[in-house]
């Protein structure tokens, strides 16, 4: 009996000129998306590894010159590109691609592409991501708000429900029925999605395990597909009429898609407000120059270096010791800085993550945070990849630093003008980042999980009490 109510759905459906219509419509945006998402990903991902080889190319040809002075001319390194941010480009445009790596600072990520976006295209920029998250949805709910309350308002649901058609298999084979409908459209996306993925290649290291983040991206969007074709079957069953069941359907899906992600954002901002820029500066500037906790001031911590090393070699000027001491110097700042550093963008990141937990935590009223969660995440665009990103190239800027602190402190004397050559400049590792796997990506999608998770166990119930209803008023 199952298999019969599927197949009468699916016969329903395919023939109704709304899904047809709205399927080639949604299917004609979503294949336009991925392939412009493609084409963008593949040119900004030759732009960034050509910019990279550049950089690294002028940084082996710069000449002789003293070493503090080549780190002060530093490198600059390109953020690589997911390999599926073809179909989510997640905070991609808002977070910058490129870093300076030198002496004496970390510097932030800059070129940010939504900089050089007009504030007007920015809501013409659809995506594969969006049109997964607002337009299948919606296709959905104009699909099945009639499931129930369609064939109530013909006559024909009490002829079913006579001839013995248990009305729970009946809500199980209209969802299923969607469902299989639905797969038409979905199914060869999908495939054109790993043939994208496929062509893409390995996304120049920015996420391992791309195959296992695809299939697990597929399985979101299917639950989240799910819950909408549940919820809309259990409230086409309870509403009245139609017309009511579609009113109640599309005020859903304006709060979850539409509302949720603004009221979200306005939450997290008044709960865990982030610093301007220039009060970001400001705290940086201010711990380096007057310490903090129990870290003195930078000229004082300099001063007590220098009498403690005067002191353990026994001598009383620096050009006595047994390496050059401006070497020392150099890297005793730098390590200094670097706890600056690490407390100051420590304390960001924390805030960050704080507002995208609070994100989190709300899909548990619309699941649209939830799923938008889960698929920068399985994407590798989310903020925390951008993080480990920028905590690599940040390791490799000290790196950089402590090699040419070191080449002072042994290679030249303290006071005399010291040239290297590019000997020295080759010994610096070109660098390279290697992205995590799938399981670092969901490590903290645990709350997002949740959501997806609770909004599937309500679109279940909602659809078996309308089941239920629906025997009662038979």
């Amino acid at each position: 009996m199952l298999r019969q109510i599927i197949r009468k759905e699916v016969r329903e459906t395919v023939r109704d000129g709304r899904f047809r219509w709205g399927a080639a419509l949604v299917g004609l945006l979503l294949f336009l998306s991925l392939a412009a998402g493609f084409a963008q990903r593949q040119e900004v991902a030759r732009a960034h590894a050509s910019a990279e080889a550049m950089s690294w190319a002028q940084w082996l040809d710069q000449g002789d010159k003293n070493p503090h002075s080549a780190a002060h001319y530093g490198i600059y390194v390109f953020r690589p590109v997911s390999s599926l941010s073809f179909v989510d480009r997640g905070v991609d445009p808002y977070m910058g691609v490129s870093t300076w790596l030198e002496a004496h600072y970390q510097n932030p990520f800059e070129h940010r592409a939504v900089q050089d976006t007009p504030a007007l295209a920015r809501f013409a920029d659809l995506t594969a991501a969006t049109t997964l998250q607002l337009l299948v949805p919606l296709l959905i709910l104009l699909l099945a708000f009639r499931s129930f309350s369609g064939e109530r308002e013909q006559g024909t649901l009490r002829q079913l429900l006579s001839v013995g058609v248990n009305p729970r298999k009946l809500a199980t084979g209209k969802v299923l029925g969607v469902g299989v409908a639905l797969g038409l459209l979905l199914v060869p996306a999908a495939l054109v999605g790993a043939l994208a993925l496929l062509m893409a290649g390995p996304g120049g290291g920015a996420v391992a395990n791309e195959g296992l983040r695809y299939l697990l991206l597929v399985g979101t969007y299917l639950a989240y597909f799910g819950i909408f074709t549940a919820l809309a079957v259990g409230v086409s069953a309870l509403a009245p009429s139609s017309r009511t069941a579609l009113a109640l359907l599309l005020c859903f899906w304006i709060g979850n898609g539409l509302l949720a992600p603004r009221i979200a954002s306005d939450v997290a901002r008044s709960q865990l407000s982030l610093p301007s820029s220039l009060e970001f500066q400001a705290s940086i500037q201010g711990d380096l120059l007057e310490g903090f906790d129990e870290h003195p001031p930078r000229e004082l911590r300099q001063a007590i270096l220098r009498d403690s090393v005067l002191a353990s070699y026994g001598v009383d000027d620096p050009a006595e010791l047994p390496f050059n001491y401006a070497g020392l110097s150099l890297q005793s700042g730098e390590e200094y800085a670097n706890l600056v550093f690490d407390r100051r963008f420590g304390d960001l990141a924390r805030r960050v993550e704080g507002q995208l937990e609070l994100h989190r935590r709300m899909g548990f009223l619309a699941p649209h945070l939830s799923v938008r969660s889960l698929s920068m995440a399985l994407t590798g665009t989310d903020p925390a990849h951008h993080e480990r990103y920028a905590a690599a190239a940040e390791g490799h800027r000290r790196l950089i630093q402590r090699i040419l602190n070191e080449d002072i402190m042994v290679n030249s004397r303290f006071g005399e003008t010291y040239i290297a050559d590019g000997s020295l400049w080759s010994q610096i590792p070109e660098f390279e980042y290697k992205g995590p796997g799938a399981e670092w990506a969901l490590a903290g999608q645990g709350t997002a999980a949740a959501g997806i998770l609770l909004w599937l166990l309500v679109g279940g119930i909602l659809a078996r009490v309308g089941a239920s209803a629906v025997a009662r008023r038979a």
